[in-house]
């Protein structure tokens, strides 16, 4: 808990005067540390969880919002008040703590840490965008919340298990991302990843079963594909840890999280202009 608070007060440095992985470590460990215990939703690890996000938007100029809902809350922050808008999503809940505590380091601490760190690049750029963290991603009952309480989305980018680097199927490279629902939007992201060179896998671990799971039938985009709008899902991957207490801080690759982040941040600032399903 000591290191959680001595993590809480180093936000009072801004992130672009630290390097991209130790800042990304830096919201993993906090949001995967005991004091926010596995951030279950509505206990008062999630409460943690949720004011340190809050924090770090506010601290990169945003005014972040809570919206409640029966089982939970999501924060929002961004441009809301735009017509039309891309909405970057993470959940941020946890399984909690029962007999041991689910850290939720890669499950989807990383995956926030990477929300966060796009926020902080794309802050002034002018783009309409909306970040959210997700709570109650289980049962999908945040999803359908955000859907319902935000306007104008037009396109969703969802951000879902983004640390991993030693996944039980792509044994040859370390530094990939699979990217579902991207065939639309193929060339953009091939040209958005000239300079960071990552090894893109287009299905989820070589599986038509687990790519339509994980694309089709789960994810906090699932309310927005269902309605018809087009999303692209960006994931490391399950791995050995995942829902598991072994999914801690310190499995995770942050320099390889960073050029995931990059890569993404590339993709969403040159081609959201062209980022249409016409």
């Amino acid at each position: 808990m000591l290191a959680a608070l001595m993590l809480s007060a180093a936000l009072t440095v801004r992130a672009q005067e630290a390097e991209p992985a130790d800042v990304l470590r830096r919201d993993v460990e906090f949001l995967s540390d005991t004091l926010c215990a596995g951030r279950a939703s509505l206990t008062p690890g999630a409460s943690e969880a949720a004011m340190y996000i809050m924090r770090r938007f506010k601290l990169m100029g945003y005014k972040p919002e809570i919206q409640s809902f029966a089982f939970g809350r999501n924060i929002v922050a961004g441009d809301l008040s735009a017509r039309k808008k891309l909405l970057v999503a993470a959940y941020y809940d946890g399984l909690g703590a029962k007999e041991k505590m689910y850290p939720g380091a890669d499950s989807n601490a990383s995956g926030v840490a990477a929300m966060l760190a796009l926020a902080e690049k794309l802050s002034g750029s002018g783009l309409p965008i909306v970040f959210a963290a997700v709570d109650c991603h289980a049962d999908g009952s945040g999803a359908a919340a955000l859907k319902e309480s935000i306007s104008g989305v037009e396109r969703v980018v969802n951000l879902d298990i983004m640390g991993g680097a030693n996944p039980p199927v792509y044994k040859f490279w370390k530094d990939f991302l699979i990217v579902l629902g991207g065939d639309r939007w193929k060339a953009n992201l091939e040209n958005a990843n000239t300079s960071t060179a990552l090894h893109l896998y287009w299905d989820y671990f070589n599986s038509r079963a687990f790519t339509d799971l994980f694309y089709r039938h789960s994810g906090v985009h699932k309310p927005f594909l269902d309605a018809g709008l087009p999303c692209i899902m960006f994931s490391s991957g399950i791995t050995m840890d995942t829902n598991l207490p072994s999914d801690t801080a310190e499995k995770l690759d942050y320099g390889i999280l960073a050029r995931r982040v990059d890569f993404i941040f590339r993709f969403v600032k040159e081609s959201y202009g062209r980022f249409s399903s016409r």
